[in-house]
């Protein structure tokens, strides 16, 4: 009983002294603070970028250790596609290499595509006609058929809206061999989140010829999907695989909280981005970036003209080539569109000169 009456006499004491405490300092002599936010003194964010790439990693031989153990689980996710699971990644640390060296050393018999949803804007359609090309092609190789030869609701696919190109790719018959992976780092990033696009991201994952292999980072990815779009369309097989990976690659995408950004950040993430690239990707950039340097007055290149020089110097093989290079570099940020003074649409690089030739210089 002495201890119970110790603990309310505790407990009183603590409460009497903070009431009093709210007391003597809600009174009219009470100063307010004159400090604002727009005070702060932010840092350049390149400044902040390097301090932040100056830190030494830790525990460096345990994480490559947790991350070889991971290697031993290839071969039970491999069976999960092939039974017509999804793979759902979560845990703390970013998953993109871990992802993509499953992809690359036990994903060879598949067509994989993949799908950086860290971006902030993602033209969907686009993802998936390319996703459609890449089936109708499979299509193609495997009964020796040409393209005329297919139904004409099956072309031109870039003519179809999203509903077309989801039925498509449901209803294709092709040998049951014949997959399409499809790679989404970050299902949960700022260009996938919206209610619309995860519903067809369901709906491409319940597809037959279709596996999906996808990492989460937000404590509230959950809530994006209800019971049916998780157990009937994702099928998702949940995988605890914390990295303690940096975000090197997604965060660029992120400026930090304490600083503003410039020219330089600019340059850094278009150099990310482009080195992410394939080197044919990044030949195609090179002739715009040359363009716009040598032609300032112009606005920009007409795609006609960027085709004609990038087949001459055997960059692309087609016009479908060049669209997939471009699409990149739209959802990149790295390309954008402007109607020309004659009424044609140009491309051109949203990056003052300097920072252009500062781009090509570390890409080359």
């Amino acid at each position: 009983m002495d201890m119970e009456d110790d603990l309310e006499e505790e407990e009183f004491e603590f409460s009497r002294n903070y009431f009093l405490a709210k007391e003597s300092g809600s009174g009219s002599s009470r100063k307010k603070s004159t400090h604002k936010l727009t005070d702060i003194d932010l840092v350049d964010e390149q400044e902040l970028r390097e301090a932040a790439s100056q830190i030494e990693p830790k525990h460096q031989n345990e994480i490559v250790t947790l991350i070889d153990s991971y290697r031993k689980l290839y071969p039970e996710w491999l069976l999960a596609l092939r039974c017509g699971f999804g793979l759902l990644m979560y845990g703390f640390g970013s998953k993109k290499a871990m992802i993509e060296d499953f992809a690359s050393t036990t994903l060879t018999e598949y067509s994989v595509l993949v799908i950086n949803g860290y971006l902030h804007t993602i033209n969907l359609k686009q993802v998936l006609i390319a996703i459609a090309e890449i089936l109708l092609e499979q299509v193609k190789t495997r009964r020796k058929v040409s393209s005329r030869d297919l139904p004409k609701s099956q072309q031109p696919l870039n003519s179809q809206s999203i509903e077309d190109l989801l039925t498509f790719m449901d209803e294709v018959e092709t040998e049951d061999n014949c997959f399409v992976c499809v790679i989404i780092h970050n299902i949960d990033g700022p260009g996938l989140r919206d209610s619309e696009t995860q519903n067809y991201l369901a709906r491409l994952a319940a597809c037959t010829h279709i596996c999906v292999v996808a990492s989460v980072d937000h404590v509230n990815a959950p809530l994006f999907w209800d019971k049916h779009n998780v157990h009937t369309q994702f099928k998702w097989c949940w995988y605890h695989v914390p990295t303690f990976a940096p975000y090197k690659v997604e965060g660029t995408f992120y400026p930090p909280i304490l600083a503003h950004s410039g020219a330089n950040q600019s340059v850094k993430t278009a150099t990310i981005v482009l080195q992410s690239l394939t080197p044919n990707a990044q030949s195609v950039f090179k002739v715009l970036a040359e363009h716009q340097l040598s032609h300032p007055d112009e606005g920009g290149m007409e795609t006609n003209d960027l085709y004609s020089v990038c087949r001459e110097r055997f960059l692309v093989s087609s016009q479908v080539t060049l669209n997939s290079h471009l699409t990149e570099f739209k959802d990149h940020e790295l390309v954008k569109i402007k109607r020309h003074s004659d009424g044609q649409d140009c491309l051109y690089i949203p990056l003052a000169a300097d920072a252009l030739r500062k781009v090509l210089s570390e890409i080359s």
